[in-house]
């Protein structure tokens, strides 16, 4: 079996190419006046369909964590992975219907300034330059790595920094174009991804069934999946009892059963979705109603997601566990293009490039939102306050650039070590490092007319120091079972607390201690937004949508509880 891609997948990968390149560059030259206006350059203000809101929020979410990242967390833990897409689809309806319109009634337009007209100047500079540093180290970096190992290792494995440096400079092409190119390329990146994750997830599933027995048939392949991995189709990990393998541990450890959706999993997705730059940015120079059905039309969108990225994962480790997947190197990282091997030539071009159309997507949005917080955030506050429209579009396209240089020089060597932890635990890990605080800082100053400045910045903080102690030092402390938590141990000689109860915890204390320092200031704060419980009320096919996703993520969890 040749895992090398053939002229025809060249020639697909290029096609896709080329159609991505010609039509940014159309909606470049449309828009061109864009360089005149900084904020339709960083924000395509008034420009943006639904669902090319939609479209773009998922392009820039699903990347090579996902495909890679995620699949792999298929292959190790099965179908409980896909209740971070899951959850999050009921995340974009309280960002949809709660947050978004709190940003477009203040006029928010970045996080830092959602600090600064909610808190102070002081809280929006802190969260600024922490937000770019966590963008570019931790997000931007990995996207990049992982994108160029699992692409190298198709093509050959001989090609990881062309590799590298060919996917920074098409993001750079993107992104340079402002937020307009990138949400409407985005639209072709999803279609890309889409048809292409689906052509794989049908050949794995085909394959298994050709190796089972029971014919080239998907159907017949997800039951022998079902059959043959049990245990890869419960959304509910056990906890683990004295009895419990060391594997089992390490998958309660990742994921904690019902755990999980009382503390961690919602942090992560509503601090994700609706207190994020990168993301929230596409729906903020838009009218509420168009922001709303574009953020519920990406929510409808990744009740997909699990089909697309983490099948793929669940197949590779029933065909593994069988000896029929020995191309799979890399542990589970390696699963999802072990998968891509089995696909026939042209197809496998197809779904290079849906991967590459998650990895360029999310590396264009996410030097976009460096460059909008670096520009309207540090450098028209404290740098050069002068600066006219022309000049700040300018500044953005430097930041843009210097933000790829960074990510490229810091993979080459994979001086950070995202390999050996794992793309999606990395990622995971090192955000939800101050997902607590950020949260707790943001839910706080929407809902509660009361918080303080002073609360803010303790409470981003605390919950950053908080994380750190639970996550690293708290077993060593304070022993290994308490009220507040069991630690297991963990296969290095060390015990660990399962990252989600971690990040529960952490914010659960945070917004504590926010609200007992917020109860010594005035009542209502006079920085507090003005709310009108009317922003609130949504339209009937709002309602619609909303009750459709609902009624799927229901049937979903019946049928795999």
């Amino acid at each position: 079996m040749n895992q090398n891609l053939a002229f025809a997948d060249y020639a697909v990968f290029i096609i896709y190419f080329i159609v991505v390149s010609v039509y940014g560059y159309t909606v470049y030259r449309k828009r061109k006046q864009d360089e005149q206006d900084a904020k339709a350059y960083f924000l395509a203000e008034g420009n943006l369909t639904w669902w090319a809101i939609g479209a773009s929020l998922i392009a820039s979410n699903i990347s090579a964590e996902q495909f890679i990242g995620m699949s792999g967390e298929g292959f190790f833990l099965g179908i409980a992975v896909a209740a971070y897409e899951w959850i999050a689809a009921i995340a974009l309806i309280i960002v949809a219907v709660w947050f978004i319109p709190v940003y477009l009634k203040n006029k928010i337009y970045t996080m830092p300034q959602f600090l600064k007209t909610r808190y102070n100047e002081s809280t929006a500079l802190i969260m600024a330059v922490f937000w770019l540093f966590l963008y570019v180290f931790v997000n931007l970096t990995s996207i990049l790595y992982l994108g160029a190992v699992a692409i190298n290792g198709l093509a050959g494995g001989e090609y990881l920094h062309v590799i590298m440096i060919g996917l920074a400079v098409f993001a750079l092409f993107i992104s340079l174009g402002g937020m307009k190119v990138v949400a409407y390329t985005d639209v072709i990146q999803v279609a890309v991804l889409i048809i292409g994750g689906l052509v794989t997830s049908y050949i794995a599933l085909t394959t298994v069934g050709q190796y089972f027995g029971v014919g080239e048939n998907a159907i017949a392949g997800f039951k022998v999946l079902m059959k043959e991995a049990p245990e890869h189709f419960k959304m509910i990990i056990p906890k683990p009892t004295a009895t419990s393998s060391q594997l089992d541990i390490d998958k309660y450890l990742t994921f904690p059963g019902l755990m999980s959706y009382l503390a961690g999993i919602w942090i992560i997705n509503l601090n994700y979705w609706g207190c994020n730059q990168y993301i929230t940015q596409r729906a903020l120079g838009a009218d509420l109603q168009t922001a709303r059905t574009g953020i519920l039309f990406a929510g409808m969108l990744k009740l997909l997601m699990p089909l697309i990225v983490m099948l793929p994962g669940i197949a590779a480790y029933v065909l593994y566990k069988d000896g029929h997947l020995p191309q799979l190197v890399g542990g589970k990282d390696g699963a999802y293009s072990a998968v891509l091997t089995f696909l026939p030539t042209g197809l496998k071009g197809l779904s290079v490039a849906a991967l590459t159309a998650a990895i360029v997507a999310s590396l264009a949005g996410k030097v976009n939102s460096i460059s909008t917080i670096y520009t309207l955030d540090i450098h028209k506050k404290y740098i050069q306050k002068e600066a006219g429209e022309k000049q700040q579009v300018n500044i953005g396209r430097f930041a843009v650039f210097a933000a790829m240089l960074l990510a490229v020089l810091f993979t080459w060597n994979d001086i950070l070590g995202i390999g050996g932890v794992g793309g999606f635990t990395y990622i995971q890990k090192y955000t939800g490092f101050i997902s607590p605080g950020v949260f707790a800082m943001f839910v706080l100053g929407m809902f509660w007319k009361r918080t303080t400045g002073a609360a803010a910045i303790v409470g981003v903080i605390l919950g950053f120091v908080l994380s750190v102690l639970f996550n690293e030092y708290a077993p060593m402390l304070f022993g290994n079972e308490t009220l507040l938590y069991t630690a297991y141990p963990n296969g290095k000689g060390a015990y660990e607390i399962p990252f989600h109860i971690c990040m529960g915890l952490s914010f659960l204390f945070t917004t504590l201690v926010m609200i007992a320092m917020s109860f010594a200031g005035p009542k209502i704060n006079p920085k507090a937004f003005e709310s009108d419980p009317g922003m609130f009320t949504v339209k009937p096919q709002t309602t619609v949508l909303i009750v459709i996703t609902l009624l799927i993520i229901v049937a979903l969890y019946v049928k795999f509880w």
